[in-house]
């Protein structure tokens, strides 16, 4: 079997238990999480992780997952509409950083509640990704604070100013009392369906 396969095999194991304990194994613990009998293996391996950006160590000599630890394939394209033949894509990979963070010091996530974004797309329990302090212009969807309360809606202004608005009938638009203040932009959205299986 190709070295390749059997480090992804490795790599998946280190994920799965990644997932599970939020850590990666000690030193010591290694060997029997990956099956291993060979400690020169389990050495050869990390370090052939840790070359290829997946795995690093940190000043107290402990394992953690590097950048490349937390990309998924993408496997090409599906059509939304009438079906179409599965067309070959190129090879690609990517994290969900890569895809919706373009400046980690300042991108939050924030947890959506409620329905009255339903129509622009933002359901309740979605997580918004924001770019904190950026500018926002009429039109964007944005995190709000709106006379001390919390709020995602889109920003609109007419001749009275600026306010908020909701992308549901059942909602009216929200004019500030006292004060509007923006969290930031939504840059995108994350959606967890239910678990099948």
């Amino acid at each position: 079997m190709p070295r390749e396969n059997v480090d992804d095999q490795h790599l998946a194991r280190l994920r799965k238990y990644y997932k599970s304990h939020q850590a990666l194994p000690s030193l010591a613990r290694l060997a029997d999480v990956l099956g291993m009998a060979s400690t020169a293996s389990v050495f050869g391996l990390i370090s052939r992780l840790e070359q290829s950006g997946f795995l690093r160590k940190t000043e107290a000599k402990r394992l953690a997952p590097a950048a490349r630890f937390f990309e998924r394939p993408v496997v090409g394209t599906v059509r939304a509409g009438v079906p179409q033949a599965t067309a070959q894509s190129e090879f690609e990979v990517l994290t969900i950083d890569d895809y919706l963070v373009e400046e980690p010091n300042r991108t939050v996530l924030v947890r959506v509640r409620g329905d009255s974004m339903k129509d622009a797309g933002f359901l309740d329990g979605d997580l918004v990704a924001v770019l904190r302090g950026a500018p926002a212009e009429p039109g964007d969807v944005v995190v709000a604070v709106v006379d001390d309360e919390t709020t995602l809606k889109t920003l609109a202004k007419d001749d009275s100013g600026y306010y908020l608005q909701a992308a549901n009938a059942a909602y009216g638009p929200i004019r500030p009392m006292d004060s509007l203040e923006l969290l930031g932009p939504v840059v995108g959205s994350i959606r967890k369906l239910k678990r099948r299986g």
